[in-house]
């Protein structure tokens, strides 16, 4: 992002984020911090192209993984939820898997990884949910992730292995 400003509104005059400047390179493991409402989940937005540039440039070079801040999980079986329509490498899936702490669960479930997700994921916890949502992400093999908060919902030493996914 070179000199960049971002509206929500079609008022530029009051923008979002203004005068942004970031280069982010290869290999590089970037953290957004700040308080509530100051604009990171604004500025991940931006890198995704959701929300409109008013001004400068921006150029984004790569495949893109999202990890919200609420999981969103699809109505279909949990590996549904993490190929989304990739197709299966058995030895990724099942080390992404052991990666994002499911192992454990899918033991659980009836149904293994076959097990039925509900509409919006009834039938997981909130950690379920963030850890079906960040496999999915790692099975995508991206060459960027941009994660907003993924950890609220997970204990905290699930959070720390998890978070060591990223930053090793």
């Amino acid at each position: 992002m070179n000199s960049c400003s971002f509206s929500w509104d079609e008022n530029t005059s009051k923008p979002a984020l203004n005068n942004i400047n970031l280069i982010v390179k290869a290999g590089e493991k970037i953290a957004i911090c700040g308080e509530v409402g100051s604009g990171k989940s604004t500025l991940l937005a931006a890198v995704l192209g959701e929300i409109p540039k008013t001004k400068g440039t921006i150029q984004v070079c790569g495949k893109i993984a999202y990890i919200s801040q609420n999981a969103w999980i699809q109505t279909g079986t949990v590996q549904d939820n993490i190929l989304f329509g990739s197709p299966m490498d058995v030895e990724r899936y099942q080390n992404t898997l052991v990666r994002c702490s499911l192992v454990k669960d899918l033991e659980m479930f009836p149904y293994g990884d076959c097990t039925q997700i509900g509409e919006r994921g009834v039938n997981l916890s909130g950690g379920q949910k963030q850890r079906v949502q960040l496999a999915r992400a790692l099975y995508q093999n991206a060459d960027i992730y941009l994660l907003d908060d993924p950890f609220s919902a997970v204990d905290v030493h699930t959070a720390t292995s998890l978070f060591n996914l990223f930053v090793t």
